[in-house]
């Protein structure tokens, strides 16, 4: 089995394994779904008529294979709380979560990257120290305090963005990419300082290196040296660290898009877990689910392309 076919297999192994442990969790959870939505002064006919329908009563083993088979054609039933089918009610509310998250990756990417090769030149040095102290405010900060901050200095004092207003991409390009700046930029700030911290630490590690020496003494420039070699070997590491914090990205966003009343997501998840809307907390969970696994399935290929040794084994 070749390395594309392994991690492909992982892929999908991880994904089953989601599934089945979604599916248990809301099985385990007190609470039925039939009285939540006909409240407690139902009769008993009434809640035993609305599970038939639910399919609740129904043996588990019958319930998760017919959800398993509406799962794989992404039908996973209608929603408790809205009537509508669940797969209508994400494909409404993903784009938003999808354009924030993938924003304020750019956006650590676009700062991170740049600010790591400084602070690695400039080891020792004032420019390093404040990088440094830069990358502890942004750990220290949550995202969520840092977006009421940005609410507070850029949304009412200064004016220069309108908070709480969603533009649709679709209808203006350039009034939603601003819409999502503020969002995004309060994201990325924690993940900027992981990504400048370890871009450093593996550019330094790199750096005392025998073949950069080598390279030095063949008379190749410090900048050839430093971006050709230095800044591809330490990016393997760095690609982790971003292929994971995808993922974190993706769970801080439904609390960003709260702070900033954002139509993704966030207030959709809340909204159903609230109800007790099993099949669309399931349905949000398994794409979520599936999403940072492709991602890291992609980091995987990623290696192969950073570093010609994975390319030989």
């Amino acid at each position: 089995m070749n390395y594309y076919a392994r991690r492909l297999l992982t892929l999908l192994l991880t994904v089953l394994f989601v599934v089945v442990l979604t599916f248990a969790a809301f099985r385990i959870i007190p609470g039925n779904p039939a009285l939540t939505i006909l409240g407690t002064e139902a009769s008993e006919e009434q809640i035993a008529l609305l599970e038939a329908k639910l399919g609740t009563d129904r043996p588990l083993g019958v319930q998760f294979a017919d959800w398993l088979k509406g799962a794989a054609v992404l039908d996973f039933g209608d929603s408790l709380r809205f009537s509508e089918p669940v797969t209508k009610l994400m494909k409404d509310r993903f784009p938003v979560t999808l354009s924030l998250s993938l924003l304020a990756l750019v956006i650590t990417l676009v700062v991170a990257v740049p600010l790591g090769i400084a602070a690695a030149r400039a080891k020792g040095k004032a420019a390093d120290l404040l990088i440094s102290i830069g990358t502890q405010f942004g750990l220290a900060i949550p995202s969520f305090w840092m977006g009421i901050a940005l609410i507070l200095v850029f949304g009412l004092a200064l004016r220069w963005f309108s908070v709480s207003t969603y533009v649709p991409f679709a209808e203006n390009p350039l009034l939603s990419l601003k819409s999502l700046l503020l969002p995004a930029v309060a994201l990325a700030i924690p993940q900027i300082a992981i990504v400048v911290r370890y871009l450093r630490t593996t550019m330094l590690e790199q750096l005392q290196l025998d073949y950069v020496r080598t390279a030095k003494s063949k008379g190749l420039r410090e900048r050839t040296v430093l971006f050709r070699h230095v800044l591809r070997n330490a990016l393997l590491p760095v690609v982790t660290v971003v292929g994971i914090n995808f993922g974190e990205l993706l769970a801080g966003s439904l609390v960003v898009e709260q702070v900033f009343t954002l139509p993704g997501f966030g207030s959709l998840l809340i909204t159903a877990i609230g109800n007790r809307d099993y099949p669309l907390v399931q349905g949000m969970i398994i794409v979520i689910a599936f999403i940072v696994v492709t991602v890291n399935f992609l980091v995987d290929l990623s290696y192969r392309l950073l570093d010609p040794k994975i390319r030989m084994k």
